[in-house]
C-alpha cells in the first residue's frame, strides 16, 4: 500500500542523483516546450491554479524565469505582487494609493515631452492644479515605465544633440592602411572628416607621421575647404586619440569651430566616420596594393570623388552625398543612359547622359 502513496515520478526523483535530477528537469522543460507549441493562443489560469503554480514556483527563486512557459516571468512576478498586495494591510501603510491612470500618463507624457527631471515635473502638475503627488511617486511611475531618471535625460541626450546640431556638425577620425615604400611595408596615416547631415567626406592626406604639426596642417586646409559654405562647420567631434592634440583643438577653436570629445570606449558615437572608413577599406583599399604615399593619395581622392557625387546613401534618400534632387522621369531608354567608371574601374555608376 504504501508504494501506491506516491506518484512514480515522485519515487524516481527521491531515489536519484544530483546528475540524475539535473537531466529529468531538462528532459521535462523539452517536453513542456513541445507540449506547449501545440496549443495556440494564450492559456488563462484559473485562480486555483495560479495558487498552485505560486506555492511551488516562490521557492525556486529567479530559476523560474527559466523554466516557466505557462505565461511569461513578468506575469508570475506580477502574480506574486498581487499576492502580497491581497494581504491585509497595516493601519498606517508607507506611500500613498496608485494615482489614476489619467494622472500616470499626464506624467509620462510630461517626462517624455520635456525631459524634464523629478522637481520639475511636479512643478508642471502644480500649474495644472494637481497638489497631491509626491516627488517618490513621480519617481516610482517613471521608473516603473523605464524612463531614466532626470539627470539621465535633462542632460542633452546624444540624439537630441546630433539632431540639433547636424547641418553644421562633422566628426573627423584617424585610420590607416599598409603601403609599400622603400623601407618596406608600412602603415600611412589618413584623417576622414564626415558631414553629419550630408555624409559628404573629405579626406586629408596621407602621412608616414602623423604628428601635431601634419594634424594641423590638415586641420587648416580643412577649415579652408568648408569656409565658404552656407552651413560652415560649428561642432567637430571626435574621439580621445592622442593625435588630437592642443594645436588641433586651438587651431579649430580660433575659427569659431566648436570642438566635441567622445567618452572614452564609445566608437558608436562616431559611427557615422567608422562607418565611411569602413566602406573606403572594403570597397577600396583592400582590393589593391598601395605604393607609396602618391599612389595611395590618388587611390583616396578618386573613392571619395565617387563617394561624395555617385554614391547612393540611405540618409540621403538615395541620393550620393554631393547630389541634388533630379528631375523625374517616367521612362528612360539604354541610349540615354551611361556606365561609368572610377577608381580604375573597380565601382562603378549609373548616369544619365548630357543633353
Amino acid at each position: 500500500m504504501t508504494a501506491k502513496i506516491f506518484h512514480p515520478l515522485l519515487a524516481m526523483i527521491a531515489s536519484s542523483t544530483n546528475n540524475e535530477l539535473a537531466n529529468y528537469v531538462e528532459y521535462l522543460k523539452i517536453e513542456n516546450k513541445i507540449l506547449r507549441a501545440r496549443i495556440p493562443g494564450q492559456i488563462h489560469t484559473k485562480p486555483e491554479e495560479r495558487e498552485r503554480l505560486l506555492k511551488y514556483g516562490k521557492v525556486i527563486g529567479r530559476a523560474i524565469e527559466e523554466l516557466i512557459t505557462i505565461v511569461s516571468p513578468a506575469t508570475f512576478l506580477r502574480w506574486i505582487r498581487d499576492e502580497s498586495e491581497d494581504k491585509p494591510k497595516t493601519k498606517n501603510p508607507k506611500g500613498g494609493q496608485r494615482k489614476p491612470r489619467e494622472i500616470r500618463e499626464l506624467v509620462i507624457k510630461i517626462a517624455k515631452t520635456t525631459g524634464f527631471g523629478y522637481t520639475r515635473i511636479i512643478g508642471e502638475l502644480r500649474k495644472l492644479g494637481i497638489k497631491k503627488i509626491s516627488r517618490q511617486t513621480v519617481r516610482n511611475i517613471l521608473i516603473e515605465e523605464g524612463i531614466k531618471p532626470g539627470p539621465d535625460r535633462t542632460s542633452d541626450t546624444w540624439d537630441n544633440f546630433v539632431k540639433r546640431h547636424a547641418e553644421t556638425l562633422w566628426a573627423v577620425d584617424f585610420f590607416s592602411t599598409k603601403s609599400m615604400t622603400v623601407s618596406g611595408l608600412r602603415d600611412m596615416y589618413m584623417l576622414a572628416w564626415i558631414c553629419v547631415t550630408t555624409r559628404e567626406v573629405i579626406v586629408a592626406e596621407s602621412t608616414l607621421h602623423p604628428n601635431s604639426a601634419w594634424v594641423e596642417k590638415q586641420t587648416e586646409l580643412f577649415i579652408e575647404q568648408t569656409a565658404q559654405r552656407e552651413s560652415k562647420p560649428d561642432i567637430v567631434m571626435h574621439d580621445l586619440d592622442t593625435k588630437f592634440t592642443k594645436e588641433f583643438t586651438a587651431k579649430l577653436v580660433g575659427k569659431g569651430i566648436r570642438t566635441n570629445p567622445l567618452p572614452k570606449a564609445s566608437p558608436n558615437l562616431n559611427g557615422r566616420c567608422e562607418r565611411f572608413i569602413q566602406t573606403i577599406k572594403y570597397e577600396c583599399l583592400n582590393k589593391f596594393i598601395v605604393f607609396g604615399k602618391q599612389h595611395l593619395d590618388h587611390l583616396v581622392g578618386e573613392f571619395v570623388d565617387y563617394y561624395n557625387r555617385h554614391r547612393s546613401s540611405m540618409v540621403r534618400d538615395h541620393l550620393p552625398p554631393v547630389r541634388e534632387e533630379p528631375d523625374e522621369v517616367e521612362k528612360l531608354t539604354m541610349e540615354e543612359i551611361e556606365v561609368k567608371s572610377y577608381v580604375g574601374g573597380l565601382v562603378k555608376s549609373f548616369e544619365r547622359k548630357a543633353a
